[in-house]
């Protein structure tokens, strides 16, 4: 029969438990600094971070950066809400631009003279026809109003194309809008452009 760790000849299915103490010749191993154990601590050079951060340590690179991100975002939404009125009129303008130009296209491909009358409320395309000019017809060259508060700084009458695309003599015409101007440039050549 086997002895047990107290000495006695009990089975191990007794009903007491085995326990050894130093008496019986059993030492318990206690793992200190006195006995060459020193305790593995895992920091941020060990690849291993602690839940809880101390002020000492700061903000790490990738959270700076996503702030920068946030921060940038925000103020793009901001510039993009606030209203421009030199890009209203510049886009008025490129807008009169491009429709001149294409006046001067159908003059060219037609074959027959085309002028744009311009006035204080807007815009309208005329053609030349039986010797006189008319209004031009079709749905491209239907009149077209200046927005709300442009003011226009023209020559009276028409600025015409002749039909090979040039313009008989030079013309600018200013729009403006709450303090914001932008110029249209009809030169001789016919390439109308809004000057920068």
């Amino acid at each position: 029969m086997p002895t047990s760790a107290t000495g006695s000849n009990r089975s191990d299915s007794g009903s007491t438990p085995v326990r050894r103490s130093a008496e019986h010749g059993f030492t318990p191993v206690r793992r200190s600094a006195e006995h060459g154990f020193t305790p593995v601590r895992r920091s941020a050079e060990h690849s291993f971070t602690p839940l809880r951060r101390s002020a000492e340590h700061g903000f790490t690179l990738v959270e700076l950066m996503v702030v920068l991100v946030i921060l940038g975002l925000m103020s793009a939404a901001v510039i993009l809400a606030i209203p421009d009125p030199q890009g209203r009129v510049h886009d008025e303008a490129e807008r009169f631009a491009a429709r001149a130009l294409a006046v001067r296209d159908d003059a060219i491909i037609e074959g027959r003279a085309k002028a744009i009358r311009i006035d204080a409320g807007g815009y309208r395309v005329e053609e030349r026809a039986r010797g006189s000019w008319q209004p031009a017809t079709g749905r491209a060259t239907r009149p077209v109003e200046w927005a709300q508060g442009t003011g226009v700084n023209a020559p009276s009458g028409r600025i015409g194309f002749d039909p090979v695309g040039s313009v008989a003599e030079p013309v600018t015409v200013e729009l403006s809008r709450s303090g914001a101007t932008a110029r249209v440039v009809f030169p001789a050549d016919g390439a109308v452009h809004v000057a920068r």
